[in-house]
């Protein structure tokens, strides 16, 4: 239980800078307080990857938000993730807020954002035929993008324990002691030491950093509620469609997803509960309000589901990737809020080299960067789908019909490295669940599947981890 490093939290920072260190000849330990990886902030946002002109220019967020954007196609190719390079349109409704479209694309040349265009009335009605009568005009940034946050984590993370790191579930971090070479991280009943340790906690971080006295650091969690809307309307957007900025954040958007919904929200309240990821009736009415100022002909109809967020927002209003100024083998990676998502392959190569100046360290011959990319049976031809039955009968299983996700993919998910212990962890990794049913038909199957595979009771398994059991016991 000695390690070079330990990352401390599975997001989707976390996880990609566990997989940047496996390159090199350390033993990383990627803790993680909950049942499964993407737990956080990382498996509810808006899944958009920035073009990064709304980042003030010379800040930390403005650099590694463009940087991270133009790796994410490749990064994502790599790892076997869906990306969609769809481009974002943030649209001006009156003439002040054209003027803010201006300042937009001032700041975002100045950031070294690429092929930033204003559309009139006209280029945009032909970008966005559902747009509202009241836009006036655009800023259309074709650098934008879109991929699945948990996708994308899971993936690194499985990549990460192929090349060597242990992944840790279940370890809540409640106390760091010092020896002056190396740290002692313990959660209570389990005790491991590293050498460094990277606060990638997310709301966490700042509690993280005070347990070795570090209070520089303060978190406020920022909820973002959503709603999720069926794969019928998604033709409603082609691009992500944003409002004109506020100090709360980027506002109220309208974006497809990788999977072909639509995707309405957030809003943005600051909270002091870092557990609270409850809706609220009014909120999501009033997101709702906001986002047909955009699109008018969205409706409740096709909500299939909604959900919360919470964004780890610090009073500098930047990215903090640093050593501690208390300990200089203890390096934050704090306050990282949006575009977090998109600069998170820049922030694990910046936190790579911060570590290697530290502690040089060989690059392994062996390093594997591909993540082969995982069975989607809904994606397949007929003439796919038949050869691979032939191969594994599983796979001509259908469990979940909203999603078409086969017995196979599910096994798959399970028995992957660093695989699902719980029924959410499945449907991250398959979709199994985020149909028009929610699970109403499979889920009973999945729970079946996980016992079967983990050899446990059925009774055992949990939605999410804890004492979140889906079954409390057997009937007589």
């Amino acid at each position: 239980m000695n390690y070079d490093v330990a990352v401390v939290g599975a997001g989707v920072i976390g996880s990609l800078i566990a997989r940047e260190l496996s390159r090199f000849n350390l033993k990383i330990a990627l803790v993680e307080k909950c049942n499964d990886m993407a737990m956080g902030t990382s498996k509810a946002n808006s899944a958009i990857v920035h073009a990064g002109f709304d980042a003030k220019p010379g800040s930390l967020k403005a650099k590694l938000n463009v940087e991270g954007t133009s790796l994410m196609p490749e990064l994502c190719k790599t790892l076997g993730v869906p990306f969609k390079p769809i481009g974002s349109l943030v649209v001006a409704f009156s003439d002040e807020e054209v003027e803010t479209l201006n300042e937009l694309l001032e700041r975002g040349n100045t950031n070294g954002v690429p092929g930033l265009e204003i559309y009139d009335r006209a280029n945009l009605k032909e970008a966005e035929p559902y747009i509202s009568d009241e836009a006036k005009a655009a800023l259309w940034a074709p650098s934008a993008g879109i991929v699945c946050p948990y996708e994308l984590t899971i993936a690194a993370a499985e990549n990460a324990v192929v090349n060597g790191v242990e992944f840790i579930r279940n370890f809540e971090v409640k106390k760091i002691d010092f020896d002056g070479n190396s740290f002692t991280v313990s959660d209570g009943d389990t005790t491991i030491s590293a050498k460094y340790i990277i606060n990638a906690a997310g709301v966490y971080c700042d509690e993280i950093a005070a347990l070795i006295g570090d209070t520089s650091i303060h978190t406020t969690p920022r909820k973002g509620e959503y709603m999720l809307c069926d794969k019928s309307i998604g033709h409603l957007a082609n691009h992500t469609i944003f409002q004109c900025p506020s100090k709360m954040g980027k506002g109220i958007l309208v974006t497809p997803t990788v999977d072909g919904n639509l995707l309405l929200g957030p809003s943005a309240i600051d909270i002091e509960d870092k557990n609270d990821i409850t809706t609220c009736a009014d909120t999501l009415s009033d997101v709702l309000e906001i986002a047909k100022k955009s699109v008018p002909c969205l409706t409740t109809r096709e909500v299939i589901t909604s959900f919360a967020g919470l964004r780890a927002h610090c009073d500098r209003n930047d990215f903090i990737i640093e050593p501690s100024e208390k300990n200089a083998q203890f390096i934050n990676v704090a306050g990282i809020e949006s575009p977090g998502l998109s600069s998170a392959p820049a922030i694990a190569l910046y936190v790579k080299d911060i570590i290697l100046k530290s502690t040089p360290a060989e690059e392994k011959n062996d390093f594997n960067p591909v993540r082969e990319e995982p069975v989607r049976f809904r994606h397949m031809s007929n003439e796919e789908r038949k050869a691979l039955i032939e191969k594994n009968p599983a796979y001509g299983r259908i469990i979940c019909r909203c999603e078409t996700i086969t017995e196979g993919e599910i096994l798959d998910a399970i028995n992957a490295p660093a695989g699902a212990r719980d029924v959410d962890g499945v449907k991250r990794r398959t979709r199994a669940g985020m149909g028009r049913c929610q699970g109403g038909f499979c889920g009973s199957k999945v729970v079946e599947l996980l016992a079967q595979e983990l050899g446990v009771e059925i009774n055992e398994i949990t939605k999410f981890g804890g004492n979140s059991k889906i079954l409390y016991d057997r009937t007589k």
